[in-house]
């Protein structure tokens, strides 16, 4: 069995620049969750988290051709310079493969070109772009299914190195707001006018973040494995999640083949009425009843392909000090599955975390970390 650990980690988010930023703010109780009142967003006032653009900016000066990148490219190339820093892989070695995230790239684009081609729109363009600015030989892979895309991402990383074709991948999850994003949400009548109340009796849907996260897994042993994963699809609706929770059960199912022996469960928990009404029952009918679960929308909001990776990382690396983040926004249970909400942060022995997520078109996606040191 070839064994997949993760080495370094970034995440830029609406809490900081870098993992460790993003994950003391959790901590702390606090939100990246602001209203918006920029009209180029959309026409009315929303909660919304987002990235400080001038501290992005500002980062970015010390790019090769920082102008020849969009914003979205930016964060990209950001994060992963961060990660790779405290890395010891060089990713123009062979071997190295690159896998980017995301659910809508440059969509924003379609509105304000601002000088770019219409090949930045193509999602596999900018991962080829970022690609080659960080010297990756191999061709660059595109996971973009929904909001499981960021878990789907390291499964895949892990099958590629099991499969022998590679020593260590480079994941990186991104979406930026943008009114396109905003307005499709707005249509479904899934944003709600408060920040997000995941799992609560009071949720009415979900708040929008945007963020970049890289994890880069690699075959070099480290302190958490990333030890099994499970994608599944129940094809139950184009953007409703299945009442009874069967596709996510399954994934859940395939990654634990039997295993009882989780310390921690990082749930989507987006706020709709239906997504944490899904998960909770999964979470139940898996026998998990007793797990602490958190979700991490109320501080960044929903990161869209960014998302399955920021929360894998700020819990794995609370996990690394045994310590459990809450769940922002939750006060009492408003699903009717038996699960144990994290209400507050505690000090708890934490040696494994089961990843979930879900999305549009009844996909489905699981992950298992284990700590090693």
């Amino acid at each position: 069995m070839v064994h997949t650990y993760l080495e370094s980690n970034n995440i830029i988010s609406s809490l900081g620049l870098n993992s460790m930023d993003t994950l003391k703010g959790m901590l702390t109780g606090k939100s990246g969750i602001t209203v918006c009142r920029d009209r180029g967003l959309s026409g009315k006032d929303f909660p919304v988290s987002l990235i400080d653009w001038e501290q992005v900016e500002g980062r970015s000066e010390d790019l090769v051709n920082p102008n020849e990148y969009t914003r979205f490219e930016k964060i990209a190339l950001l994060s992963i310079q961060d990660a790779l820093s405290r890395s010891h892989i060089d990713p123009a070695a062979p071997g190295t493969a690159l896998i980017l995230s995301t659910t809508k790239g440059n969509v924003e684009l379609l509105g304000e070109p601002g000088g770019f081609g219409r090949d930045r729109l193509s999602l596999w363009r900018s991962a080829d772009l970022i690609a080659r600015y960080f010297g990756v030989t191999s061709r660059p892979l595109v996971i973009s299914n929904a909001c499981i895309s960021g878990v789907v991402a390291m499964i895949m990383a892990q099958r590629m190195i099991r499969s022998g074709k590679f020593d260590q991948v480079v994941v990186l999850g991104a979406d930026v707001v943008s009114r396109f994003i905003v307005s499709g949400f707005q249509s479904f009548l899934s944003l709600s006018d408060q920040p997000c109340r995941p799992f609560d009796e009071l949720r009415d849907g979900l708040t929008l973040g945007e963020a970049a996260a890289t994890v880069i897994i690699s075959r070099r042993p480290g302190e958490v494995e990333l030890t099994e994963g499970a994608i599944t699809n129940d094809a139950n609706h184009i953007s409703g999640p299945s009442r009874t929770g069967e596709g996510l059960l399954l994934a859940i199912r395939q990654t634990l083949v039997g295993r009882k022996d989780v310390d921690l469960i990082s749930a989507h928990g987006t706020a709709t009425v239906y997504n944490d009404e899904m998960e909770s029952i999964a979470i139940s009918r898996a026998g998990l009843e007793t797990v602490p679960v958190n979700s991490l929308k109320g501080y960044v909001g929903h990161t869209l392909g960014a998302a399955g990776i920021v929360e894998s990382i700020v819990n794995l690396e609370a996990m690394k000090q045994d310590l459990l983040v809450p769940t922002k926004g939750y006060s009492s249970p408003g699903v009717s599955g038996n699960i144990n909400v994290v209400e507050q942060t505690g000090q708890k022995q934490v040696d494994t975390m089961l990843k979930i997520a879900s999305g549009f078109g009844g996909c489905n996606a699981a992950a298992l970390f284990e700590k090693r040191v």
